[in-house]
């Protein structure tokens, strides 16, 4: 994805889901009219399903322990949320990222669906060239922001989201047993690029965590040899407790989850 920070050792959650699944329908504005009663028991359950979570996991990148990445949800407000990842380098990977990268999304739920509203990526060097934000105006359906010091400005579509954002919507998805899309649009750079998934059945796993059943789904950029397959576990609510990147089927990034507090 972005150069520099995006390229090498990330070892952020958020950057190895890159674009997980999102819900692909098109989110009303949040300056529509009062909503129905449709659209409040569909606000209503989204929320009720969804849950302030704290997950702590380890990264490692080939067969090295690179560091470790915490991932934070928030609820701000009824229906506004924050999602954030802090990503740690240990060993010798400190070697390649000396800071700490921190990515927050701030998104709403808006017709029981997630719409982001705000994003930003600090690459947690004192050059912020490598900084992100965005900034979604689905009033006048455009996200603004600023790449590696570079204005952007794009027409937004149906369903995009960010980075984080498309993680949360996955799992919410997951937990109400929704359908997911066959693709969905991601904010990526000065771009929005499509990425397709695959549901790849379910699979009992050994974490720290002790033994979970997983949903495994994988996502993949059109036209890149990467994939991405993540577990979901459905006893923990659908939270991401394994995940895996891998390159011609050559695992590049695997993140294991360590602890979990509600």
């Amino acid at each position: 994805m972005y150069k520099g920070w995006r390229s090498t050792l990330t070892l952020s959650l958020a950057m190895l889901w890159g674009a997980a699944l999102a819900a692909a329908q098109t989110p009303p504005s949040p300056n529509a009219t009062a909503e129905t009663p449709a659209e409040s028991a569909a606000l209503e359950s989204a929320a009720s399903v969804l849950q302030p979570f704290t997950v702590l996991q380890s990264v490692q990148y080939k067969s090295i322990n690179a560091g470790i990445s915490t991932l934070r949800l928030t609820r701000t407000a009824a229906d506004h949320w924050t999602y954030s990842s802090r990503s740690e380098a240990r060993g010798l990977a400190r070697l390649l990222l000396p800071g700490d990268i921190t990515l927050t999304s701030q998104f709403a739920l808006v017709g029981g669906q997630v719409q982001p509203l705000r994003y930003r990526g600090d690459s947690g060097s004192s050059d912020d060239s490598k900084n992100i934000s965005f900034d979604f105006d689905w009033a006048h359906n455009r996200v603004t922001g600023v790449v590696e010091r570079e204005p952007v400005s794009l027409r937004l579509r149906p369903g995009v989201q960010d980075d984080l954002s498309a993680q949360i919507a996955t799992v919410l998805a997951l937990a109400r047993g929704k359908n997911l899309p066959t693709s969905l649009w991601v904010v990526d750079k000065d771009e929005l690029k499509e990425y397709a998934y695959h549901y790849e059945g379910t699979a009992r796993l050994n974490t720290a965590l002790g033994v979970l059943d997983a949903v495994i789904v994988s996502t993949q950029r059109k036209g890149s040899p990467r994939t991405l397959r993540t577990w979901f576990a459905p006893s923990l609510g659908y939270v991401p407790v394994k995940a895996e990147r891998s390159r011609l089927g050559t695992v590049e990034f695997a993140m294991a989850i360590r602890s979990l507090q509600r």
